[in-house]
Formats: structure tokens, C-alpha cells, sequence
């Protein structure tokens, strides 16, 4: 059994064929962990994942790019999108309530995004950032359960807050993209990285980041889609959904030069570890 360990059916992408975008996952014997980025959307993933007996689980949290509120312009995978937000405050009170739901295996995503900083105060915008993250480890340490960290363009100051704030932490720096030495520094620091279908890309340029996957142990490794984002080949330019995070798996399968049956066993052992479902 395969798990996607970071996806958004929860987001509006979905809303009109999620029950089928399921069920094809389910053929192909894959489970899901759908992620919250606010209040909304993570009572839509607890509310999805209620609707399932087993295999199907929830994160709850706020997303930095929704502290501001503003329009964001955004490339994601080669298409121009553009989206509003309107500023969140986290609500500890509100998420912790979430969290006595048994469906609830994370807190997240939550971290730092410095892609989308347009404020010209972006100091202020960091300060904000920082003030969150914090308020969840905080709140994910008090009732033991793990976070999914979110990091844009903010690898080294992300790994300089933690290494401040946490000696050890746990949970998953999802949709890794960093170099090697800070993947190592991460893992240092007790987390495990959740890789998606940007390692399936032909880009020569993402040689470095399939070079981490290499030499990152397997049993700190996690597959995840993303989804509806960062579709891997041979499907790049459509919707993503979770029945393709197997290809996420062979490739790290490739890249490993292991077989496709021990990325899965081990990475699913690997969710079973962090989250205890």
C-alpha cells in the first residue's frame, strides 16, 4: 500500500469529480493524507476524511501565503496562475479543537514562503511568518503529534529558525528542494523529506535535487504529490491527484537503483512511523 503523504483534494480543482479521483487512487492501492492550508480548507480535509473508513487521513494549518491578504501571481510548473488571499490570523483555540478529531494525523502545512513576499515591509511579512510557524510547533508539541513544514525560497532561513526554536523536531519538510548539505542539516534535526514529481522532470537542472534523492536515506524519504500541483512525468501539464504519486516512487525506485516494492514498503513504513496511523 502506497502512500501519498502531502495532497490537496481538498482544494477546488476537485470539487466537481473528488469522489472518482479517489476511487482511482483506492484502485491502485494508494492512501492519502489530504493537507489543510486554513482553517476552511482543513475542516474540508477532516470532513473528507471522515467519509472513509480507513486510508484516508488530514493535516490541519495555516499556510504562510495566507497571513496576507493580497493578489498572488504565481508560476507553478510552467502555468501562470493568479489567486487571492485574504489574511488569516491562526486561531490556536480553533486548530486545537480540529485536532482532537481522529482523523487528524498532522499540523500543516505551515512554514516560511519568501517567494510571495510583495510587501514592501518584508521584515514585517518574515516576523508574521515566524510568529506562526512558531504557534504551530507549539501547539503540535503540546498534543504530540508531527508538522508539515512548507519552505519557498527560504531553505537556510528556515533551517537557522528551527535549529533556534527545535533541537528536534518532528515531522516532514514537504516538497523538498534544497541542496545537499542542507538536506543533511534537516534530517539532523530529526525530519524526514517528503519528495514530489519534480524529480520526474527532464529539466538537467534538477540533476542536483535527484542527487539528494540518492543520497538521502530511504527510511527518512516520503512520496507526495502535491496535488493538483507539480504533476511528474508522463502526465506534466495536466491535473495532478494521488494515484500518480507511484511515480514519484518509481523514480526514486530508478534513482536508488532499488525496486519499486521497497520504495513503497519502506515508505509507508515511514508514515506509519511519523504520523502513528
Amino acid at each position: 500500500m502506497l502512500f501519498d503523504s502531502h495532497c490537496h483534494v481538498n482544494f477546488k480543482p476537485f470539487e466537481k469529480d473528488r469522489a472518482e479521483v479517489m476511487q482511482r487512487a483506492f484502485t491502485d492501492e494508494i492512501n492519502m493524507i489530504i493537507v489543510g492550508s486554513q482553517l476552511s480548507t482543513s475542516q474540508r480535509a477532516i470532513e473528507i476524511a471522515n467519509k472513509y473508513d480507513k486510508g484516508v487521513f488530514a493535516a490541519i494549518g495555516l499556510h504562510p501565503i495566507h497571513l496576507e491578504d493580497q493578489i498572488y501571481k504565481d508560476k507553478i510548473d510552467g502555468e501562470e496562475i493568479e489567486f487571492r488571499t485574504r489574511a488569516e490570523k491562526f486561531n490556536s483555540a480553533a486548530y486545537e479543537k480540529l485536532a482532537a478529531t481522529k482523523k487528524v494525523a498532522a499540523f500543516g502545512e505551515t512554514g516560511f514562503d519568501f517567494y510571495h513576499i510583495q510587501n514592501k515591509d518584508k521584515q514585517k511579512i518574515i516576523n508574521l511568518q515566524s510568529a506562526v510557524l512558531l504557534a504551530h510547533l507549539n501547539l503540535a508539541e503540546k498534543l504530540n503529534k508531527p508538522v508539515i513544514l512548507h519552505c519557498r525560497d527560504a531553505y537556510a532561513e528556515m533551517l537557522d529558525f528551527l535549529q533556534k526554536n527545535r533541537q528536534k523536531i518532528s515531522g516532514v519538510l514537504h516538497c523538498y528542494s534544497g541542496t545537499a548539505e542542507q538536506a543533511k542539516a534537516y534530517l539532523d534535526l530529526g525530519l524526514y523529506l517528503g519528495f514530489t514529481g519534480i524529480i520526474t522532470f527532464k529539466n538537467k537542472s534538477l540533476d542536483a535535487l535527484r542527487q539528494v534523492v540518492k543520497e538521502t536515506p530511504l527510511n527518512r524519504i516520503l512520496v507526495e504529490t502535491d496535488c493538483p500541483y507539480l504533476t511528474p512525468e508522463p502526465f506534466r501539464g495536466q491535473r495532478n491527484e494521488p494515484q500518480y504519486v507511484k511515480y514519484v516512487a518509481q523514480k526514486i525506485a530508478e534513482i536508488k537503483n532499488i525496486s519499486v516494492k521497497e520504495v513503497i514498503e519502506q515508505t509507508t513504513k515511514n508514515i506509519h512511523q511519523l504520523f502513528k496511523i
